[in-house]
């Protein structure tokens, strides 16, 4: 892993809502995001905090995480309380397209990505915790995340990997043959093989990061693809993760019970399909705490996050 990049300042930018926790920008550099009260905003002309128009294109009823967008004025939600849905930037309507799995109702529904052959790829953070209660997540390491496939035309997803450590954000290869999965208490980013001799198969793709990697966005098809680390890694999670399963299940019992104070640094990370950390951007003493998203609009990065009632902005570094 890389020595960190220079300290980058943030701009700040209030969007008047709590929790953006995944942005994406669409062709004409506006930012789409879910926020708490399950509204998807589209926010316009971010480079001029005075000049930032904040917009309500569709409500879901439940709570929006991962966004994708589709073509045709249509986005793909994660909604930690409905499941996968579908909405329509055009009027606003919503439809549900997956809300179960197996028999269990799809909850803490995280992220998604869309294949060329329709299909959706989508992950699930945890089944035991739902979204109020990820730290407990976090603090067990239950393993009961989930990376799903739903077919074109059906509402039955089938999992394609199970036993994740609170699956979340999600990104495809530039060629199409693996997806990128982010296992977010493990601080690994796992890849899972769709085409080739090891389809099916998965493996490590980086391990060992500086931060708990979140939502994942790919800038550019032939670049590499941004992870947003929600926060450092703690040595005593660390070491928590490794104690017995009732050591750490009396934990999470109290962690759920205890606010949560995210710390005050920011980061994130590009990186290649071959696992290569490309950039590695951080805040430190940050007053925008935890940033659970990323995305790049020109020569900008826009950090979203599930704490915060706004969005910051950033300088995005040269190429390499």
């Amino acid at each position: 892993m890389p020595s960190p990049a220079p300290v980058v300042p943030l701009r700040y930018v209030d969007i008047g809502a709590r929790g953006p926790e995944d942005v994406v920008a669409d062709a004409d550099g506006r930012v789409l995001t879910g926020v708490e009260d399950g509204r998807i905003l589209r926010l316009d002309g971010l480079a001029d905090p005075t000049a930032t128009r904040v917009e309500t294109l569709a409500e879901t009823g439940g709570r929006p995480l991962g966004l994708e967008l589709l073509p045709g004025d249509a986005l793909l939600v994660c909604d930690a309380e409905r499941g996968l849905l579908r909405a329509d930037l055009t009027d606003g309507t919503v439809r549900v397209l997956a809300d179960s799995v197996a028999g269990e109702p799809l909850r803490f529904c995280s992220n998604a990505v869309a294949l060329p052959d329709g299909s959706v790829c989508f992950t699930v953070s945890s089944r035991r915790y739902p979204l109020k209660r990820w730290i407990g997540e976090v603090v067990e390491q239950t393993g009961t995340g989930q990376l799903l496939r739903l077919e074109p035309g059906s509402d039955r997803p089938e999992v394609l990997l199970d036993s994740l450590q609170f699956a979340n954000g999600l990104t495809v290869s530039r060629d199409g043959s693996f997806l990128v999965v982010a296992e977010t208490s493990a601080c690994r980013l796992t890849r899972y093989w769709l085409t080739g001799p090891r389809a099916g198969q998965h493996e490590p793709l980086v391990e060992h990061l500086p931060g708990m990697p979140d939502n994942i966005w790919r800038a550019d098809p032939d670049g590499p693809f941004w992870v947003a680390l929600a926060g450092p890694r703690v040595p005593a999670l660390d070491l928590l993760h490794r104690a017995p399963d009732a050591v750490r299940r009396a934990a999470a019992r109290t962690a759920v019970h205890v606010p949560v104070c995210p710390p005050a640094a920011a980061g994130v990370l590009a990186v290649d399909d071959d696992g290569d950390v490309v950039h590695h951007l951080t805040h430190r003493r940050s007053g925008f705490r935890m940033i659970t998203s990323v995305c790049q609009v020109g020569d900008l990065l826009i950090l979203g996050s599930i704490q915060e009632r706004g969005v910051a902005v950033c300088a995005a570094p040269a190429p390499k």
